[in-house]
């Protein structure tokens, strides 16, 4: 199917690596997220990002490629949001990026959730996703090893020792 197919049925991703159009500006970035669209709800949906992540407010007319790692993760996923999505496919959102940036970027998941935006996350972070999972996979070299809600994953000792560096 081809993406433009995908984007009209819901489906809207932000990829691992973050792939933003370095020399586009974070609007023109959140623009090309909503080119489908015909809707008037654009604006509104531009500044629901913006109110997720101020910083994308402050940098709107600055070139996305000097961004920093974090602020360029925040776009691609407010880019993501602006296909109005009722699945958004979120790949290793947190990788490379400190803490303090993780902990942004899991909040805002939490609130898309609560929004009734169905994420699918593919996370390394497996301490981190499992505490925002609703219903979590473990996977090993492409099956399937594990599966339940996030906190009955948490607890699982095999999983803790696998996955979480506990005992």
């Amino acid at each position: 199917m081809p993406p433009h197919r995908r984007v009209e049925l819901g489906v809207t991703q932000s990829p691992e690596g973050r792939q933003v159009f370095g020399p586009l500006s974070v609007a023109d970035n959140l623009r090309l997220g909503a080119y489908m669209r015909r809707d008037k709800d654009i604006e509104n949906d531009r500044n629901r990002i913006f109110e997720m992540f101020p910083v994308l407010r402050e940098k709107r007319f600055q070139a996305a490629g000097g961004l920093s790692g974090g602020q360029q993760q925040m776009l691609a996923i407010g880019r993501a949001l602006m296909g109005k999505p009722r699945l958004l496919l979120l790949d290793e959102p947190s990788l490379g990026l400190s803490p303090i940036l993780v902990d942004q970027i899991l909040a805002a998941i939490v609130s898309l959730k609560t929004d009734g935006i169905t994420v699918l996350l593919i996370e390394q972070n497996a301490s981190a996703a499992l505490e925002i999972a609703d219903r979590g996979y473990v996977m090993e070299t492409g099956q399937i090893v594990s599966t339940g809600d996030g906190s009955t994953l948490l607890s699982d000792p095999k999983v803790k020792a696998a996955y979480l560096g506990a005992d």
